[in-house]
């Protein structure tokens, strides 16, 4: 009956008898009126929808109930005085005699009809009066149902038993079973499923499978119940009590195929056969359709949710591997220089197996001669994807240089690209061959062994981890391999390389060292090998008469043969500057090895300097750096690219598969991978590690807290200001220099209010508490015969301090980026000096200019007026002073200004001395992307720097 509407409400008008009663439902177009038997059906079906009236729910709950009743045989005649025959209302059944009521309820059935009221009572009928109309409803239910449809006999009388539509008469017991079985029925189809999904059963016999094709038969599921799952067959065929599933299920299995269809057309043909047959059963896929479900049905299908399901007897065990080894020599009979020379290639193959088994290369050919997705191997049939057939056809997927293999073979994964590079590349696992397995093995474990002796012309004692650096570079560089020796500054890495240099000299035809380091270390270098390596011959190659006439290779040779022994043999010191410029002069020579110390230097690859270092050939290359990563990853991949080349793949490939998923955090795991790859050519070793150097003193470090002056809360307050107007009103192109020097005045005002006005030769003192505190610093370590360090990064603000301890008739000196080389080691000297009238207690450095490769262990103290962005520079310019050899406790002081940006960055550096080791932050450039918001957040006084202002202008205590 789906014309009654039951989406509107519905009256229940009572009758005398009870079954007389009459159900109105009412619809926005019409009203229908049904007896009780006739909505007895209606109102049973509307219980499972969910779009009903509430009127409608309430006795639509009552019907059901009252069958349960019923059913239960809760029933018995009503006396014959019980109604009046006909009531007001009554039905065309009032007066067709004696009728039947509910009777013999128990506790449990009269909290069900309570239950009930209070759940289905809503704004129209109130609980009380659902009650009433539930019991109402009740009894005519037990008045209708025991009387048979569509021609009952004459009603029986009161006390007799009902009669069946043809007169027998039936007993009470056999009655309310009949009942309850076709409640059960009723229930049970309610209850079925109705929603389903679709999947796809793949069968075949051996006649289908020799002419390569399969039938694709359907199958429909229970989107709840996956176990529940019948053919799309028996589910057009049969009816629910068969198949299980509800009359709506084939109206959605329809729309399921329909999607599939969409997603795959060869499904199309399913679609055919349910509207010319009415039976969408399964199709029969030949060769070709075969290939199409392999090669992109199966995917399509999945993504809509529709599987493919293959039997056991069809196996789809077939898998690839990619396989690493070397390939076969560039021509015939010529062996390459080295297993890892530079004329060396490695091969990548396909390898396909079954069940883990690799196939023979007889199979490999059946297998890429075959035209059919079916075949039969080792004597079953198996089905061959096509990815598989095209990657048996293409055996060889490329060959690649000697640092790329080793990079698969670290990882253990390669990027495979189709042929023509039209597709993306996807990581495939690889098998590393038995040529390379020794290699990775030295590699892995050369960092932990300590095999390779002290040399003989060395006159120092190496440490343990000082012989396993030793030993890591000599298997690295013996392999034609580059190597980064990034331990922290301090622990040796000058000596570890100049006993290097010994090792390899032992050997005929090892060739000169050159070292390119700063214009500040070339005077370190030199008496650090007159130290260690006594009568080594040791030259510059600095200044205007500079020349390489008795280093280059003689005729014929070329910068990969075996250089000459002699006065060659020694080492060369130039700087990064010079080698800009002679590059071209220095490539001439047949270096046995290069060496780039404080290699930051080339940490941008598109510089001038990083551009004239790759141009230098040498047999071995070596990288020695406190920071390999001071701003982000890439300079990180300049420094390896340079060193083993093609490690890290191109700087592209690399931003994409490394540094921009480990920066932006996306993937925890890619951090490790990475430590993993670079792990063999980088050794990373700190002070505070285990055994490394026992005999260091203490580290003390403090930061001093101090407020801002009158004067410099005025001027930080203005500026900020004026400058953040100026900010908001800019362009893009305008707005990242604008940021900048907000940031950069905000850390001038900090400092002290001459250093941002620009003033010379005024008074300094009470203007900043950061001069004050300086001075109460430098009067207890003089007082106490120390010697400090002080560290700014501003040369202006250099200029400010060393004015003012002139004036104070404090020795110092200062140190900057114009300072001559000669002038610097003089500097050096004479802070070093443990006596003497030439001694400098007071050591003024800027920090890019004295913040590496200067051993200061003098310093027992180390002060920082300003904060830089990367705490990996701080901590390097204060390892001038707390490196092997300082005897004495190191007090570390940083000036901070509260509720200034200087206290902000305070808490960045914290945060990112946690992140040190993974990632870092683009520091002061990452700022400049802030928006408005949070870059007023950022540089905003706060209160703890007003308070000073307010504090001065009170005066001293007592003051009115």
């Amino acid at each position: 009956m789906s014309f009654v509407p039951v989406t509107g409400p519905a009256t229940f008008r009572a009758g005398d008898p009870p079954r007389s009663g009459v159900v109105e439902f009412t619809g926005p177009h019409r009203q229908v009126a049904l007896p009780v038997r006739a909505a007895l059906p209606v109102l049973t079906r509307a219980h499972a929808r969910d779009d009903l009236h509430p009127s409608v729910a309430l006795l639509s709950g009552a019907v059901l109930l009252g069958m349960r009743l019923v059913a239960a045989g809760r029933l018995e005649p009503a006396p014959a005085d019980a109604g009046s025959g006909a009531g007001p209302g009554a039905g065309p059944g009032a007066r067709s005699g004696p009728a039947w009521r509910l009777a013999g309820l128990d506790e449990a059935d009269e909290d069900r009809v309570r239950m009930l009221a209070r759940a289905r009572a809503h704004e129209a009928v109130g609980v009380e009066e659902a009650e009433a109309l539930v019991r109402r409803v009740l009894d005519a239910v037990a008045d209708a149902m025991p009387r048979s449809a569509p021609s009952p006999r004459r009603p029986t009388a009161p006390g007799t038993r009902p009669t069946t539509g043809s007169g027998a008469t039936t007993s009470r017991p056999a009655f309310t079973e009949r009942l309850r079985e076709r409640l059960e029925r009723q229930h049970a189809a309610a209850r079925r499923p109705q929603l389903v999904g679709l999947s796809l059963r793949v069968e075949a016999d051996e006649e289908e499978l020799v002419a390569g094709a399969v039938r694709l038969v359907l199958q429909a599921h229970d989107v709840e119940d996956p176990l529940h799952v019948c053919d799309a067959a028996l589910l057009w065929t049969e009816d629910g009590e068969v198949h299980g599933f509800g009359d709506r299920a084939r109206t959605h299995a329809s729309i399921a195929l329909r999607a599939a269809a969409e997603a795959w057309p060869v499904l199309d043909r399913l679609l055919d056969r349910l509207l010319d047959r009415g039976v969408p059963d399964e199709i029969t896929l030949d060769t070709d359709e075969l290939v199409s479900l392999l090669d992109e049905g199966v995917a399509a299908l999945a993504a809509r949710g529709v599987d493919v399901l293959w039997p056991r007897s069809l196996g789809r065990d077939l898998t690839t591997r990619a396989e690493l080894d070397r390939a076969p020599t560039p021509r015939e009979g010529e062996l390459v220089k080295g297993l890892l020379g530079a004329e060396e290639l490695f091969a990548f193959r396909w390898q396909v197996a079954l069940d883990g088994e690799p196939l023979t290369e007889e199979e490999m050919t059946q297998l890429a001669a075959s035209a059919s997705p079916v075949m039969r191997l080792r004597g079953g049939w198996t089905v061959v994807d096509p990815a598989v057939a095209r990657r048996a056809r293409r055996r060889l997927i490329r060959t690649v240089p000697p640092a790329q293999a080793i990079a698969a073979a670290l990882t253990g994964v390669l990027e495979v690209g189709p042929a023509g590079g039209a597709e993306a590349p996807e990581e495939t696992p690889v098998v590393v061959g038995a040529s390379l397995l020794g290699v990775r093995e030295r590699l892995l474990t050369a960092a932990g062994r300590a095999t390779v002796p002290a040399p003989a012309g060395l006159s120092a004692t190496l440490r343990g981890y000082q012989l396993q650096g030793l030993t890591w570079l000599t298997e690295l560089t013996d392999l034609g391999l580059g190597a980064c020796l990034a331990d922290d500054m301090g622990l040796g890495k000058t000596v570890t390389l100049i006993a290097l240099h010994l090792h390899r000299a032992a050997r005929p035809g090892a060739g000169p060292t050159l070292v390119v380091c700063p214009a500040s270390l070339l005077g370190n270098w030199e008496s650090e090998i007159a130290r260690f390596a006594p009568g080594v011959p040791v030259r510059r190659f600095h200044g205007g008469r500079r020349s390489v006439a008795d280093l280059v290779a003689g005729p014929g040779d070329g910068p990969g043969d075996e250089p000459a022994d002699g006065p060659g043999a020694g080492f060369v010191l130039t700087t990064y500057g010079t080698l800009r410029n002679d590059h071209e002069v220095l490539a001439e020579v047949g270096w046995g090895l290069v060496v780039a110390d404080e290699a930051q230097h080339v940490k941008n690859a598109r510089s001038a300097t990083a551009r004239a270092l790759r141009a230098v050939p040498g047999r071995a290359r070596v990288a020695l750096t406190g920071t390999p990563v001071e701003n982000d990853l890439t300079e990180l991949w300049s420094i390896l690219d340079w060193l083993v080349p093609g490690l890290l793949g191109s700087r592209q490939a690399f931003r994409r598969v490394w540094a921009a998923p480990i920066e932006s955090g996306e993937e925890p795991t890619k951090a490790r991978q990475f430590a993993d790859l670079i792990g063999p050519f980088l050794l990373r070793r700190r002070k505070s590690d285990p055994g490394i150097a026992p005999e260091l003193p203490a580290k003390t470090e403090t930061d001093h807290l101090l407020a801002l002056t009158r004067e410099q809360v005025v001027l930080y307050e203005a500026f900020v200001r004026d400058t953040m107007a100026r900010i908001e009103r800019s362009d893009a192109q305008a707005r990242r220099g604008l940021v900048l020097a907000l940031l950069t005045g905000l850390k001038q005002i900090c400092n002290h209010p001459a250093h941002f006005l620009k003033q010379q030769a005024v008074r300094l003192p009470g203007r900043s508490e950061k001069l004050d505190l300086l001075d109460e610093l430098l009067g207890t370590i003089l007082a106490e015969d120390g010697a400090v360090l002080v560290f700014t990064q501003y040369v202006a603000m250099g200029r400010l301090l060393e004015a003012h301890l002139t004036r104070a008739g404090i020795p110092h000196q200062f140190l900057h980026g114009g300072t001559p080389v000669r002038e610097r080691e003089a500097m050096v000297a004479r802070f070093q000096a443990a006596e003497g009238e030439q001694r400098v207690p007071v050591f003024l450095l800027s920090l890019k200019a004295g913040g590496t490769g200067l051993n200061l262990t003098r310093a027992d103290h180390v002060v920082h007026v300003d904060r830089w962005w990367n705490p990996a520079v701080e901590e390097q310019a204060t390892d001038r002073a707390y490196r092997i050899g300082q005897t004495r406790p190191v007090q570390v002081h940083r000036l901070i200004t509260r509720g200034t940006i200087e206290e902000r960055i305070a808490e960045l550096l914290q945060r990112k001395r946690v992140l040190a080791d993974a990632v870092l932050a683009r520091g002061e450039a990452a700022l400049t992307e802030l928006g408005d918001e949070e870059l007023r957040d950022l540089v905003t006084l706060r209160r703890e720097g007003r308070e000073a202002r307010e504090a001065d202008a009170r005066g001293p205590a007592g003051a009115p």
